[in-house]
């Protein structure tokens, strides 16, 4: 078993100012996405974006992360709460982000970017997914950090003891799990994957179907949250919604599959 190791979720104090781990986490990620997309863009990966391009995307991606997180979370997990007290939708310090919510506010930042470049939808798409998991990885590194998202009670070797959990149980380092495998397994997948000519739509749907299951293998691990627990067939909030994403991906790798050998 081993213990937790207590950071400071504050990284630098500067009078008043406070910047956090997790705040810096998250724009590490989006450093990462930059300069992994300029390099593919430079080198001649693409035709359809320039740099330009991305920066505008990772700008409105960025609205669309927290804007679509925040209400995920708020529709998803709950939706009764907030109805009662709507006025805390707006209170974003007080933690509550869905990375569902954030992919369909992703999602819909990518299609109103394709339609004004009239560029098609998947163009777009597949140039960003292989972008997207090592941000997401440092975001999960964000959570160990700030010691919350913690795993279910374990007796593996590597085990924890998160001190914010309450009871002193060794448990899973989930967060860890999900840096492994949401970031650099699936980053790498995706990368390998679009380095050569692939039809249109596959990189996403090799996106959709990476994440969805290894979100849902991961859950297994992961302590549910509290106010929910286990739902039917005693998945938790996050495999029912990671399921969708698997089922939608394969169905459009078949599709673009089938479309590229006519």
């Amino acid at each position: 078993m081993l213990q937790y190791p207590k950071f400071d979720p504050v990284a630098l104090q500067i009078g008043p100012l406070a910047i956090h781990w997790y705040g810096l986490m998250y724009l590490v990620g989006f450093a990462l996405v930059y300069l992994l997309g300029r390099r593919r863009i430079t080198s001649g990966h693409t035709t359809s974006l320039n740099v330009r391009d991305l920066e505008d995307l990772i700008f409105y991606s960025v609205l669309g992360v927290v804007l679509g997180g925040r209400l995920g979370y708020v529709l998803f997990y709950k939706p009764s709460y907030y109805l009662s007290h709507p006025v805390e939708v707006l209170y974003l310090w007080q933690g509550g982000m869905s990375f569902h919510g954030g992919l369909i506010g992703v999602i819909l930042v990518m299609l109103l970017f394709a339609r004004k470049k009239k560029l098609p939808f998947f163009a777009v798409s597949d140039f960003i997914a292989p972008l997207i998991p090592l941000g997401l990885g440092f975001g999960r590194l964000g959570n160990f950090i700030n010691g919350e998202l913690w795993g279910r009670p374990t007796d593996v070797p590597w085990a924890m003891v998160f001190p914010d959990s309450g009871d002193g149980l060794p448990r899973h380092p989930s967060q860890l799990y999900e840096l492994g495998l949401e970031g650099i397994v699936l980053f790498l997948l995706l990368w390998w994957f679009s380095s050569k000519p692939r039809p249109l739509g596959q990189v996403s749907a090799l996106f959709l179907m990476g994440y969805g299951t290894f979100r849902f293998l991961v859950e297994f691990t992961r302590e549910p949250d509290n106010f929910l627990g286990l739902l039917a067939g005693g998945l938790s909030m996050g495999q029912w919604l990671s399921l969708p994403m698997v089922a939608l991906g394969a169905i459009m790798f078949s599709v673009t599959a089938k479309r590229s050998s006519r």
